[in-house]
């Protein structure tokens, strides 16, 4: 089982990261894989309530990775992490299968709480570094979330959410490719700059408008004060 495990991560980092060019360099230089591997034999003491033992295992891989994910956050199979430093993973975190996350992703929690209080990531899905996905909020499968992203809101399968706090946007190109950091270069329409537009043109219509209004009026100012013959 773990042997199929190691085998199908280092062909999924290789399909995935055209810098990869071994299946030797896969295992011996991505510190993403290596903590996928930590964190697999921290899960199995937490799983059988060796709670302590856990800790220090995802302690040891924390300090030699530069990512924490916590032994009782659920990872599904095949998942990525793209250089990794800075990867931050709540215990109640749950993650489906062929997520692909870059650096400084966060799933944090936003809860005192010793209940559910951590994101649910969906499969598919693609989160931009920088990125922090906060609280007990579920991100539907085939989601992007743009690098730098602030998402305190649930996202639905197959919208990109970019920005701080993250909203929606549009895309023109509807089929479903890989996004490098979550963020879509091409084919994507802010909703914010669109809307922006939008109140540029009713200020200039407005303008347009207030100008024809004033000008009778100064035109009669004009008529009142001609001196008479």
């Amino acid at each position: 089982m773990a042997f199929m495990f190691l085998r199908e991560s280092v062909r999924t980092y290789r399909e995935r990261d055209p810098a990869a060019r071994s299946t030797l360099e896969v295992l011996l230089c991505y510190p993403g894989l290596h903590a996928i591997m930590w964190h697999r034999l921290a899960h199995a003491f937490w799983r059988l309530g060796l709670r302590l033992p856990a800790r220090m295992i995802s302690h040891l891989g924390r300090w030699l990775t530069g990512i924490e994910i916590h032994p009782g956050a659920i990872i599904g199979r095949r998942l990525v992490i793209d250089h990794g430093m800075g990867v931050v993973i709540g215990e109640t975190a749950e993650i489906g299968d062929d997520v692909y996350l870059y650096h400084q992703v966060t799933l944090g929690g936003t809860s005192l709480s010793h209940g559910k209080r951590h994101p649910t990531v969906g499969s598919n899905v693609i989160v931009g570094a920088g990125a922090k996905i906060l609280g007990a909020i579920t991100i539907g499968d085939g989601a992007r979330v743009g690098a730098n992203a602030v998402v305190i809101e649930p996202v639905p399968a197959g919208t990109t959410v970019v920005g701080v706090p993250a909203r929606p946007v549009e895309r023109r190109r509807k089929k479903v490719e890989f996004d490098a950091y979550g963020t879509p270069c091409d084919g994507m329409i802010d909703p914010l700059l669109r809307d922006i537009e939008s109140l540029r043109s009713e200020l200039a219509e407005l303008e347009t408008r207030v100008a024809g209004l004033a000008r009778p009026a100064s035109e009669q100012r004009a008529t009142t004060n001609s001196p008479t013959l």
